[in-house]
């Protein structure tokens, strides 16, 4: 039983090794497997004296510190239910997001947080404040729990049925859903993770990504822990572009995964500020929003390393299908890789299932998907039909398996009965070597119905303007995929794990040419 649980595979790696780190604070101090698995059930007997009982929803607002990590793993640990927050998030966010996933507890770092506070007093939800100050120091809560014994927690045994973590869809076509993930969802997840990409004790990473998103959590921190290797969280608790190669040598980093945004990031330091040399890395890993060919050829150029695109979505809890390491195939620009660890298919409306090379729905099954949403019989009904759990994503497998994905059904631009992928347009955008990020969207039209628009950043110091965008998108795309109209702008709303809000940046752009009621599209 406890091969299917992630707190079960914890307690083993920490058994297996024991001396090896298992997270470095960069800078601070370094815990080892089988210190990080006593702090955690430590704190899981505070829970227990706090009060928290099986099936109870604890809400953690928290940086990337190693506090977070604890309090994450403690509360699966006592067959409760982790819900990790945006910290960023204002106060009615927090009041939707702890009302709707019925939390019972609030626990954020010791500074605490006023808006996840005020909401949570509101809700009558009580708080307490946890915080580490050294390696070898005991947790400490505050308000602090009656007295504690470990025996608390010797008698609860993990079931892979336990909800273990509770979070929200990113919301970019429509209201953030609650998915439920079971601990045989996320040790399933984690064993596909570490499979496709060969983690091991002897394999290190710097976290860049929020520990609140299912993204940094599962690829970086899980599925690392769960191979016996390490993890290095950054000093300040969020990415620092200043500070990461530098984290990336210290701790012997042999490999990273991020959004597009940050890879971009890293590429234009690159450019202004290149690094005297670069750590040798296994891959480079990329997923949460689509990476044009042309920045993966950028990315490994740079860096010398393999950058190995992945398709993943929070249903899934995170990965669904990578590009696989050099050694087990060729890794595919514009393919997000081969199924991992679940079955995949390409459905057609009626639920047929389609040849290679066909365009239809994308498709899963396995023991990562979650069982359905939270309180929410339609999506539950439209998510899982035929058997399969419905992504919302249009693509096709080709005749060697390869994912390409073409968009999301809500997202597809249907220009005069043609539809289009702006996945397609936004790549040949951000290939323009003048162009940092780019976003191609529908907007209503009388004649075609809908028509592509697109807003566009330009890079630091260039003169490059609507005109030349124009120019270089009739070169490189067929005339009916061409923007008509082109916006310059110096920033894009983005979800907290960095994928670009069409929907929002449409209404953005509309609402500055036209006063008219803005549709909201993929709503």
């Amino acid at each position: 039983m406890e091969s299917m649980t992630l707190t079960g595979l914890l307690k083993h790696v920490a058994e297996k090794f024991p001396s090896h780190p298992a997270i470095s604070i960069s800078g601070k101090f370094d815990i080892t497997h089988a210190r990080l698995h006593e702090l955690i059930e430590r704190a899981a007997s505070q829970l227990v004296s706090a009060g928290v009982q099986h099936g109870d929803v604890v809400a953690l607002t928290f940086p990337n510190t190693i506090e977070f990590v604890i309090m994450f793993l403690a509360v699966i640990r006592v067959r409760a239910t982790a819900a990790p927050l945006n910290s960023a998030y204002m106060a009615e966010e927090f009041e939707f997001y702890l009302s709707d996933s019925e939390s019972k507890l609030l626990i954020t770092a010791k500074e605490g947080n006023e808006a996840a506070q005020a909401a949570a007093s509101k809700l009558k939800i009580p708080h307490m404040t946890v915080t580490l100050p050294e390696a070898d120091s005991d947790i400490a809560f505050s308000p602090a729990p009656p007295e504690s014994n470990l025996q608390s927690t010797s008698g609860i045994v993990n079931d892979p049925s336990d909800i273990g973590l509770f979070l929200h869809t990113s919301g970019t076509t429509s209201r953030p859903k609650g998915v439920p993930l079971s601990q045989l969802n996320l040790v399933s997840s984690v064993n596909n993770i570490k499979s496709v990409y060969k983690l091991s004790d002897s394999d290190s990473t710097v976290i860049v990504l929020p520990l609140f998103h299912v993204h940094g959590l599962m690829a970086g921190l899980l599925s690392s822990l769960g191979a016996g290797a390490s993890v290095t969280l950054p000093s300040a608790g969020r990415f620092s572009g200043t500070t990461f190669w530098s984290d990336m040598k210290k701790y012997n980093a042999t490999w990273y995964t991020a959004v597009p945004t940050i890879h971009q990031i890293l590429l234009d330091r690159h450019l202004s500020k290149p690094e005297s040399e670069y750590p040798k890395l296994r891959f480079i890993r990329s997923c949460s929003a689509a990476l044009a060919p042309s920045v993966m050829a950028r990315l490994e150029e740079a860096f010398g390393a393999p950058v190995l695109e992945a398709y993943a979505m929070t249903e899934a809890t995170h990965l669904m299908a990578s590009n696989p390491l050099p050694e087990d195939g060729p890794h595919i620009p514009g393919s997000v890789g081969k199924p991992v660890g679940q079955e995949m298919a390409i459905l057609n409306e009626n639920g047929v299932v389609q040849g290679p090379n066909a365009k239809g729905e994308v498709c899963i099954r396995g023991p990562n998907v979650t069982k359905g949403y939270k309180n929410n019989p339609e999506a539950n009904k439209s998510g899982f039909q035929f058997g399969w759990f419905h992504t919302g994503d249009v693509g096709y497998l080709d005749s060697d398996g390869y994912l390409h994905l073409v968009g999301r059904i809500k997202e597809l631009i249907n220009r005069g009965g043609e539809k289009i992928s702006p996945i397609e347009v936004d790549a040949v955008l951000v290939s323009h070597p003048e162009i940092a990020e780019a976003v191609a969207f529908g907007v209503p039209d009388d004649k075609y119905g809908e028509e592509i628009n697109c807003a566009v950043i330009p890079r630091e110091g260039s003169n490059i303007d609507e005109a030349e965008v124009m120019r270089f998108c009739k070169k490189n795309l067929a005339a009916f995929k061409v923007p008509k109209k082109v916006f310059m702008t110096d920033s894009l709303p983005k979800t907290a794990s960095g994928k670009i809000q069409r929907r929002l940046v449409a209404e953005h752009f509309l609402a500055q040419i036209s006063t008219a009621k803005v549709p909201k599209f993929g709503a």
